[in-house]
């Protein structure tokens, strides 16, 4: 049978993908259909065909599975931020694992069972960063959401259940009290306005905020009245700060900011130690997760007081400190040198004397320890970006041999090509997967290697 497009088929979906979409087959050729679950039966018509595969959407439900369930979210399907809210909670968490489990498979030599996905108890409202854009629509009224699913149009959201609640309405309100004051929006086929983004940071184990206007400019103009009328709806609000972003690019934040009330950070704790976030630095945006996970990372490692431990891309000195209180030393390397700098504060405001933080990129900075300082570790720890490690990196792991590398990853895909170059050497021993972003297909996974014919400590 020829697979035709803006035809109907009935088909059985076979399984889900990366992206939680279903997966059928016709005469073997593969076709892939978004809110599809595996075990359904559903009509479904062709939107696009390629010479391999197929795209499809659902036009009725023949044959629910088990697992779905009604979505709570008015607005889910358009805006695409959480792509798998059709489907109980559990099933997710089962998802997640066959998805590491599969790439496993198809990739490494030594097929280790992954572990179950480790979940929240409350998988709503976890996410501690909002960020709205705002624009004039077609209509001429200014809008504030979220922009729908491949596109650049906002959708309105009344309430997203990922969010934290309160940095939701900071930012609505927000959004309101610059209306009122007749300011301006940015506009992007003109680059002329002011106001691009609303970003509000979270803190809820100690209730401060902090607001960021992203702004086409250096100035709004009425700062005292901004501030003094969001402050006093929301006294939890530590720092109102204009971040300047005058290029025409799709990235929300520009590099230099404005402090306009408060201070230019705000504080949250994670696990024993009290951490500073500023405008730009990376910090988790699921904290409650964030501690397991690198709870997770620390007990793998078995570190003891005579090991020293490198932390690579190390972002603030979250898992570097988790760390040192069990090291004799523990060195961070980050790219970002404002991250670096909040690592160096955090490690002094926590009185960590044993971490060592260096600004740089990560290949780089390995090469200098090693073989310029002479700094071998025992113990290597490793959350790259998506990309996952480089070449050279790798290289260098296999040179020093630390008795132990635990990676954490926040793209399986990369993570198992990277385990699969280091297992000549290493024996991959537990691979856990944590849900970091409870109801998107993204999955965060922690992996724990030991150097062959080593004895753990």
């Amino acid at each position: 049978m020829e697979i035709e497009k803006n035809k109907e088929y009935i088909v059985d979906i076979i399984d889900n993908g990366f992206q939680g979409e279903g997966i059928a087959k016709i005469n073997n050729f593969t076709i892939f259909i978004p809110n599809a679950i595996k075990g359904e039966k559903v009509k479904i018509l062709i939107v696009k065909k390629l010479s391999s595969h197929a795209f499809g959407k659902i036009i009725e439900i023949i044959s629910p599975s088990e697992f779905r369930t009604e979505a709570d979210c008015k607005t889910y399907k358009r805006c695409g931020g959480c792509n798998l809210r059709h489907i109980k909670y559990k099933e997710t968490l089962k998802m997640k694992q066959n998805a590491v489990q599969s790439l496993v498979n198809k990739t490494l030599k030594n097929k280790v069972e992954v572990k179950e996905t480790l979940g929240m108890e409350n998988p709503y409202y976890y996410r501690n960063k909002v960020q709205y854009p705002v624009q004039i629509d077609k209509n001429g009224k200014a809008q504030i959401g979220v922009f729908a699913n491949r596109s650049h149009e906002i959708v309105p959201v009344e309430k997203c259940l990922l969010q934290n609640e309160k940095a939701q309405n900071i930012a609505k309100e927000a959004f309101e009290i610059w209306k009122k004051l007749n300011l301006s929006i940015y506009n992007e086929q003109t680059n002329k306005g002011l106001l691009r983004h609303i970003v509000v940071k979270a803190s809820v184990k100690t209730n401060q905020y902090m607001c960021i206007l992203v702004i086409n400019g250096n100035k709004i103009g009425k700062e005292d009245s901004f501030t003094k009328e969001l402050v006093e709806k929301f006294p939890e609000i530590k720092s109102v700060v204009l971040n300047v972003n005058t290029k025409n690019t799709n990235v929300i934040l520009g590099t230099s900011n404005i402090v306009i009330f408060g201070k230019d950070f705000i504080e949250d704790k994670l696990g024993e130690f009290i951490f500073r976030i500023s405008p730009l630095s990376f910090y988790q945006v699921n904290p409650v997760q964030a501690e397991k996970l690198y709870m997770i990372g620390v007990e793998a490692a078995n570190i003891t007081k005579n090991d020293v431990v490198f932390d690579l891309y190390c972002g603030i000195g979250t898992i570097s400190l988790f760390m040192s209180k069990f090291a004799k030393k523990v060195y961070g390397v980050e790219i970002v040198q404002e991250a670096v700098n909040n690592a160096r504060v955090n490690a002094e405001i926590n009185n960590v004397t044993n971490v060592e933080f260096f600004a740089g990129d990560t290949k780089e900075v390995l090469d200098s320890l090693i073989y310029k300082r002479k700094i071998i570790p025992d113990i290597v720890m490793v959350d790259p970006p998506r990309r996952g490690l480089e070449a050279k990196s790798i290289e260098d792991l296999l040179e020093v041999r630390a008795k132990r590398i635990v990676y954490i990853s926040c793209n399986p895909a990369t993570l198992v090509r990277d385990l699969g170059k280091l297992e000549e050497m290493y024996e991959v021993l537990e691979i856990r997967p944590v849900d970091m972003f409870p109801f998107t297909s993204h999955v965060e996974v922690c992996a724990l290697l030991e150097l062959k014919n080593c004895q753990s400590s």
